[in-house]
């Protein structure tokens, strides 16, 4: 780990402020992915910016029936939340199904949508990796590629998205609300945060240089059932190979989002509107333009049962 010099904010703007005086500072809040980054010199932040002093841990109701959740909400007090399991139970059971318990206490709401991919070779510093290193190549692509991307991807990058969050985050239409460091503040749709690789994998949100989150915005709940299906190697401590977040209402209508096949949480209007057909119709809809490689084109059929699982469940407990 190279040498850095930190110091912590009191306030949003105090925190943008001073990112802002160093050309290569970075926000710091659970650590839990940066610093094993910089252990491995993957990120070499000059300087990090403590954001646990702002406060933002709070999960509050808004005028329009949601919640709004502070980017400092561990990911154990949003699982544990009674609204949040009650009206939003896609996203506890997606943040139960990550990490492990120790994890889950420092990871935060912010951290863990902007965490960075697990593809082998991104973590290999001395692989090509167009995400770590720009115009060095993508060694996935003729490398070991079981846990990368079937769709989404493109010539320069076939990483996933690793957060089971994100994904349960992208089901139920959350905001993300930030502040720039010129005070500017805006919201992004979920949707819209995470960038697809084109010939820029390294540039992986819509984030401005030192944009900071603030919290993230979850619309009023919609009913239905919920169900989060996490297929991986082992039973815990493990990205998924495929993860399904469902909201199914009783006419069969709903919402489904897919993780671990895609750079970002994949999630189609095209699949969604599918669903009364069943999860056929869904994985055709959702996986049309798949580019999987040969070590991970299981992931097409696997989606599709874990898709007929979810519907399976939705339809025994309607």
């Amino acid at each position: 780990m190279r040498a850095f010099t930190y110091e912590r904010a009191a306030s949003a703007e105090d925190a943008l402020a001073k990112a802002a005086r160093m050309p290569n500072a970075r926000f710091i809040a659970g650590g839990t992915n940066l610093l094993d980054l910089m252990k491995l010199e993957i990120e070499t932040p000059a300087h990090l910016v403590d954001l646990n002093g702002l406060g933002l841990k709070a999960i509050e109701p808004t005028q329009d029936g949601g919640l709004r959740i502070g980017a400092l909400v561990s990911n154990t007090q949003l699982a544990a939340d009674d609204r949040v399991r009650r009206d939003y139970g896609v996203l506890s059971r997606a943040l139960l199904a990550g990490a492990s318990g120790q994890l889950r206490n420092k990871a935060s709401t912010a951290g863990n949508l902007l965490q960075r991919t697990r593809c082998p070779y991104f973590y290999d510093t001395n692989q090509a990796c167009n995400k770590r290193q720009p115009g060095s190549g993508c060694a996935a692509m003729g490398g070991y590629s079981k846990q990368l991307g079937v769709v989404g991807t493109s010539e320069a990058c076939i990483a996933t998205h690793p957060s089971d969050m994100a994904v349960a985050m992208r089901a139920l239409d959350a905001s993300v609300e930030t502040m720039r460091p010129d005070g500017v503040r805006r919201v992004i749709p979920i949707a819209d945060l995470h960038r697809l690789p084109g010939t820029t994998p390294h540039i992986e949100t819509e984030l401005a240089r030192g944009e900071l989150i603030t919290a993230v915005t979850l619309p009023a709940p919609v009913g239905g059932t919920h169900i989060y299906q996490k297929v991986r190697d082992r039973a815990s401590y493990a990205f998924a190979l495929v993860s399904v977040a469902a909201i199914v209402q009783r006419d069969g209508s709903g919402r489904v989002a897919v993780g671990g096949v895609a750079p970002k949480p994949w999630r189609m209007d095209s699949a969604d509107a599918q669903l009364p057909r069943g999860a056929k119709a869904v994985a055709d809809a959702l996986f049309a333009g798949a580019r999987p490689t040969k070590e991970n084109a299981f992931k097409l059929p696997l989606a599709e049962r874990t898709i007929a699982s979810v519907l399976a469940q939705a339809r025994s407990r309607a």
